[in-house]
């Protein structure tokens, strides 16, 4: 667990990228070792960047919708870990958030994996999670999405991202609600079961 903990200290002092970041570096991350869920976003936005609370935005809420999970689970960091692809705010290009900073999960991901031995079930929301985790991705998201069961197979769980900007995205495919989201619930649902039987 130290080693946990001093890992996170260095997350947080990360400086890496200081010279892209437009509100300068405050890496968002939660994880506790014995947490059996981890969530794998894109990167915080500025409200998340302001409290430095992960996912404390209307799409953090949808997606707490999705899962069927309130905010003290959600945020228990002994149960779900909270690892973004780009751990700071990215800065804002013609249309929204700039891609996540790639030097991020290189650098971070592999050593905080390595502390969270316990991990059951892992949510990759977006597509650079899901081409950073997945070994065949879909040609799209829609398909990786679609086609969920490949990637549970490996412990994987791929979803669109949750901003009210895929609002759209999610009427045009109301597969994803009928069927997605009920079989997401029960995947979650279990890996928590898990870590409340120990």
């Amino acid at each position: 667990m130290t080693q946990l903990i001093d890992l996170l200290e260095d997350v947080r002092a990360c400086r890496l990228c200081e010279s892209h970041l437009p509100l300068g570096p405050r890496p968002v991350v939660q994880a506790g070792q014995g947490a059996r869920l981890l969530i794998v976003g894109q990167a915080p936005g500025t409200r998340v960047h302001e409290t430095g609370t992960p996912w404390n935005d209307p799409s953090g809420d949808r997606l707490r919708d999705w899962l069927q999970v309130g905010r003290e689970t959600f945020y228990d960091e002994s149960q779900i870990a909270i690892i973004p692809m780009g751990l700071c705010y990215p800065g804002r290009g013609k249309g929204g958030d700039l891609p996540p900073r790639p030097e991020c999960a290189p650098q971070w991901h592999g050593p905080l994996l390595a502390e969270l031995p316990n991990l059951r079930l892992t949510l990759l929301v977006g597509r650079y999670a899901q081409r950073f985790y997945l070994a065949k991705p879909g040609k799209t998201l829609t398909d990786t999405v679609r086609h969920f069961a490949r990637a549970l197979d490996q412990g994987f769980f791929p979803l669109p991202h949750p901003s009210p900007r895929n609002r759209l995205w999610l009427q045009q495919r109301p597969w994803f609600e009928e069927e997605v989201v009920p079989e997401l619930r029960k995947q979650v649902a279990s890996a928590l079961q898990k870590a409340a039987d120990g």
